[in-house]
Order: structure tokens, then sequence, then C-alpha cells
């Protein structure tokens, strides 16, 4: 398995002990309880929707096919020393990973490597969905889906549906072994 680093020789940043353990810790809660919300409650989540580039296009329509929308999530897999990035896109109705790559740095370049791959080999979405992250609210990141004629979508926090691409890649991997024979 390849995995590509932003730029050629690019170490990962180091990460204390400390936000190592507090990061494992924040993700074990996380998976224990997914539906918790996020730690700072009502407000944070109401200022994000307000704050949002792009509109939700995606309350009450109903998606009954294949390249109507995509969804595009990051999730970070612990390793011994530190995280790998992995950014999933997948096509919701379908629900199939269409790409996916892995970065040892949250640049925008691994997102937008996966998108430009799953359009070469599956066309283009009407609809694209993500959350509000920099990566993908990032200029670099939207101009390759304004320029595809792709419709963008943005919801304030992750949704379960989104999520479901990063664990789709994981379990792939979890069921093949192929994250631990591919690092």
């Amino acid at each position: 398995m390849r995995c590509p680093a932003d730029q050629p020789g690019q170490r990962p940043a180091e990460v204390s002990a400390g936000d190592l353990a507090l990061m494992r810790r924040l993700d074990e809660l996380h998976l224990e309880h997914p539906h918790a919300g996020s730690i700072a409650g009502r407000e944070h989540r109401l200022l994000r929707v307000v704050t949002s580039s792009f509109p939700y296009l995606l309350r009450g329509l109903t998606i009954d096919r294949a390249n109507q929308v995509w969804a595009s999530d990051i999730t970070y897999i612990p390793m011994a020393r530190g995280f790998v990035y992995l950014a999933g896109v997948m096509d919701w109705f379908a629900r199939r990973i269409l790409a996916w790559r892995l970065s040892i740095t949250l640049g925008v370049d691994f997102c937008i490597d996966a998108v430009e791959e799953a359009l070469r080999l599956h066309g283009r979405p009407e609809i694209f969905n993500s959350d509000q992250g920099s990566q993908f609210t990032s200029d670099a990141f939207t101009d390759v889906l304004i320029t595809s004629g792709i419709a963008i979508s943005m919801d304030g926090k992750g949704i379960v549906a989104r999520q479901r691409v990063c664990r789709t890649v994981l379990a792939h991997f979890e069921v093949t072994g192929g994250l631990s024979q591919g690092l």
C-alpha cells in the first residue's frame, strides 16, 4: 500500500506524550458514545452553522441514485508514535468508497488527491457533502469542486452517514490486514 506524504521528505510533527494520551482518550470516548455531541455544546454547533460558507443541501433530499451525492471525511488512526490521517470519498447512495488517501499531516493536498482520483475513476456527483473543516473549506479544495460543476454542501459537524466513509475504509483494513502490512 502506498502512503503518500504531503511533501517528499516531510517528517511528522512531534506530538507530546500528554497530547497523545488526550487524543487517545477523546477517541475512546467518541467511539464509546458517538451520539454524545461536541464538548463545546449547542452554542458551538449553532455558530458553525451560521458561519458556513456553503449551505447544507441534503435536508429533505431523497438520495436515490449513484453519483447524486458524494461525501468526504477525515479521521486519524493511532499509531505507535503518533497518528496517520485518513481522508475518504464515498458515494452516499451506493455506500461505496470511491477513493482514499493517507497522510502524516492534516494539509489539504491528500484530500484533494482523493477527490481528484474519485472524479477521474467515477465521473462526478451532483452534490459533494463534507463538514466545515479547514481542508474542505479551503479555496484549493472548493475550486476542484466548483470547476467540476459540483454543488457544495456542508454541515456544521460530523453526521453519522458521512462518518461511515472513514469507518468503511478502516473496516476494510481490519479485514484485510492492509494497514498493518502497508505501513
